[in-house]
């Protein structure tokens, strides 16, 4: 992090501004010796910090704009035993500590309960000590207070001044005297009262003269009467003075014995400062902390990014560099922004490591780089006889020889300054040796070359500012995976180069370059359409991961829908032993009461019969709800709403044989048969007959079978064939035949790719297409579809040139 790179990305500037933020000009000096950080967890520790301030700034109540005070000087004097503060001194020291204690509890409140900087904060040891003894003395306007030490001779002194003034005043009032003054106001020297007179009536008042005018026209005289008020006075004040510094200095020895926790809170205060100032700057710009990349990519990703000192001019531009690319080229027209992306990405990197919020969206990644190293602009220097090629050789060889796999490199207009072969030829082998260190870099360019060496080698990427042709102007967005135009000659027409000179110039370009050009355009093209399908890539993403959802919430109501008929069944069964119980009981009486009749035998085998029935109902209808929980789920949802419809419209329809019904409490679908004893209805459910109560009966409305609509394609009238047929719903010998008209008409008319939609269904018709497929001399290759077009459900064909 050498200086040089710091100025030439403007860091020195950002760095200033945040010390600007700071409400301490010791904690403005400590920013401005800082460096980013280059360690990784130090780094990280240090956005955290500043985070949970910038938290407290906007959760509390507004900040009080309140300096602390320069007191590291003071703090040695301390050490010194019987040493005196000055007033003032003591003021300062007074408020620092007051201040801080407020900085300290404003933390401490608010921000992460948990958080680093709390934990920061509450290490700092208490003060308070100090700023009630400064304040004891001194009020919070720094003035001495009127203690009682200092009250008697107080009064003294104001008496003998009245008594004094009362002395000058006959001088001063009469009018004999007024004419030998100067001035009828006593003046003061060396702290005494003394009368302005007249340099011709020095005679006139008997006194002592303490001082003469520049010009000898006035004499200081103080009276002769006035010399002991005044000797009085002087005495008092030094009486006065004596006090005080007695006060003082024993109160500087009580703020003493704080000596070492001063130290400490000095430290931890303007440590604090250095943080809440980073805060107060990250909130102006509107930043947002860029995220640690994940330990296997470590690239870069910038979202949006605005570089910070150019303000509301700024465009916001996108910047990628996954992990596994190490060299990014950006190329494009001259003023089409890319010095300019190329400082955004060091300043956002040197930023990111100096605790700041960036200028950016969320996703915004960046990793910490042990060192940044930039050449960029033109250093030649006559003095030094380097010329422009001369100066960028001798930046680049010293970061060669001190950057690591760890080290962010910017390069700007690599092998300009010289012949373009020559310096394209050196630019590629800077470019070799940086890839076999592994270091990241980006570097802008002009030379066609570098183009297709960015296509040529593992791990580099090619890059480019975008150029709106309708405008011929550039719109400083970057397109990342595609080199751009110099458009040198737009920009000089642009720029009001004469029309004759930019038609010969447009005349000097070659077919070839501009078989280039197109290429570039169409590549350009081409990028914009795999945007699109990965933008449409994520929406579908983002739809099957709430498909997941759903099916999750299915399965999870559909396990309780199963503990809820595992406990119904339960009490099922209880209810069937509690009623089988009490028939049986009744017909135990009926047995012993009287004779055994052939009535009372039947009934009894009647009722065996009847239990054994309604036990083999149970099983089965255990095993039925057992068989339909493990089928498929699909259609769940909506099938219970459609019942749930269909209820409530037929709430009050009438139940007669053949109505269908749900039955029981858990509402299971089946046909009423035929009413049975006591109230009761035998509904049908699947293949088992079952009997329920007519109030745990609900009818419903009944449905209207819709048969299928089957189109089937008739190839046999038209020659000419479909880009797409459909063979669904026909048997597969039709199919066939059915595909075999199409590969005619296809072969004929010259159309070489169609698709073939045969469904899924039991894969009757999908394998007879295939083996049919396979068959077919004409046919060079088949496959199915993209998920997205149909999947296993739909077959290309490509047929033979």
């Amino acid at each position: 992090m050498n200086e040089k790179t710091l100025r030439l990305l403007e860091f020195d500037v950002i760095r200033t501004r945040v010390a600007e933020a700071a409400m301490s000009e010791e904690a403005a000096r400590q920013i401005f010796g800082e460096l980013p950080q280059q360690d990784p967890q130090n780094a990280e520790a240090l956005k955290v910090l500043v985070s949970d301030a910038l938290e407290c700034i906007n959760s509390g109540d507004p900040e009080k704009q309140e300096r602390l005070p320069d007191i590291g000087f003071l703090l040695p004097k301390l050490d010194v035993e019987g040493t005196s503060l000055e007033i003032d001194e003591a003021y300062a020291l007074g408020l620092f500590v007051d201040r801080g204690e407020t900085l300290k509890n404003l933390l401490l409140k608010g921000g992460d309960a948990h958080g680093p900087l709390r934990g920061l904060a509450a290490g700092i040891p208490d003060c308070t000590g100090v700023s009630r003894e400064v304040f004891r003395v001194l009020d919070k306007d720094g003035n001495l207070r009127d203690l009682p030490e200092f009250r008697e001779i107080n009064r003294r002194i104001r008496n003998l001044s009245r008594d004094l003034e009362a002395l000058m005043a006959r001088y001063t009032l009469n009018e004999d005297a007024r004419h030998i003054l100067q001035s009828t106001i006593p003046s003061q020297r060396d702290g005494r009262i003394v009368l302005a007179v007249k340099a011709n009536f020095r005679g006139r008042i008997k006194g002592i003269v303490h001082e003469i005018s520049s010009t000898g026209q006035t004499l200081f005289v103080e009276p002769g009467d006035a010399v002991e008020k005044n000797n009085d006075i002087l005495i008092e004040r030094r009486r006065l003075d004596a006090e005080i510094l007695r006060v003082i200095r024993e109160m500087t020895g009580r703020i003493s014995a704080y000596r070492e926790s001063l130290r400490q809170f000095h430290k931890g205060i303007i440590h604090l400062e250095t943080i809440r100032a980073r805060a107060r700057y990250s909130l102006e710009t509107k930043g947002r902390f860029a995220r640690p990349p994940s330990t296997q990519a470590r690239g870069i990703c910038l979202k949006q990014a605005r570089h910070p000192l150019l303000g509301s001019q700024a465009v916001p531009i996108d910047f990628s560099m996954p992990g596994d690319t190490r060299i990014v080229i950006i190329t494009g027209p001259n003023t089409g922004g890319k010095t300019v992306a190329l400082k955004t990405v060091g300043l956002f990197a040197l930023m990111n490591q100096f605790g700041l919020a960036l200028p950016a969206e969320e996703g915004t990644a960046l990793p910490v780089f042990d060192g940044v190293y930039a050449d960029i602009g033109d250093d030649q220097s006559i003095s030094q006889s380097l010329s422009t090629f001369s100066a960028h050789m001798t930046n680049i060889a010293a970061i060669t020889q001190a950057v690591t796999e760890n080290s962010l490199v910017l390069l700007d207009e690599l092998g300009s300054g010289t012949d373009p072969e020559e310096g394209s030829a050196i630019a590629m082998a800077i470019l070799d040796y940086l890839i076999e260190k592994q270091v990241r870099l980006i570097t802008t360019t002009h030379h066609g070359i570098l183009k297709n060496y960015g296509y040529t080698r593992e791990k580099v990427e090619n890059a480019s500012v975008e150029f709106d042709n309708r405008t011929l102007a550039p719109t400083y967005r970057i397109l990342m995976g595609i080199p751009g135009e110099s458009r040198a000659v737009d920009i000089a027409a642009r720029n009001g180069l004469q029309q004759d000179i930019i038609v010969r110039a447009r005349s000097y370009l070659d077919e070839e370059r501009s078989d280039v050009s197109a290429l570039i355009t169409g590549l350009k093209m081409k990028h914009q359409e795999l945007h699109t399908a990965e933008e449409r890539r994520k929406h579908e993403e983002t739809l099957l991961r709430e498909e997941r959802r759903k099916a999750d919430l299915k399965e999870l109501r559909l396990r309780q829908k199963e503990a809820e008929l595992k406990a119904g069944a339960a009490g099922n069964l209880r209810r069937l032993l509690e009623e089988s119980r009490k028939t049986l009981e009744h017909l135990v009486r009926e047995v012993r009461e009287g004779e055994l009749t052939r009535e009372k035998t039947l009934g009894v085998k009647e009722f065996l019969h009847e239990l054994e029935e309604t036990a083999a109902i149970h099983d089965a209808v255990l095993e039925e709800e057992r068989r339909i929980l493990e089928q498929d789920t699909r259609g769940f949802e909506s099938e219970y709403a459609e019942t749930e419809s269909r209820q409530r419209i037929a709430q009050k329809r009438a139940i007669e044989p053949g109505t269908e019904v749900l039955a029981g409490a858990y509402k299971r679908p089946g046909t009423a048969l035929r009413p049975d004893k006591k109230g009761r209805w035998i509904v049908e459910i699947g293949s088992l007959r079952m009997s329920f109560p007519e109030k745990e009966l609900c009818p419903l409305e009944p449905k209207t079978e819709k048969k299928p609509i089957i189109a089937v394609p008739d190839l046999a009238s038209n020659t000419t064939p479909c880009f797409e047929i459909s063979l669904r719903g026909i048997h597969l010998e039709e199919a066939l035949n059915t595909l075999q008209r199409q590969l005619d008409a296809a072969i004929v008319s010259g159309l070489q790719e169609f698709s073939v939609i045969h469904g899924k269904g039991d894969g009757i018709l999908q394998r007879g297409v295939h083996e049919f497929l396979k068959t077919q001399p004409q046919v060079a290759d088949y496959y199915f579809s993209r998920p997205e077009m149909g999947g296993f459900g739909r077959t290309e064909v490509v047929l033979k040139k």
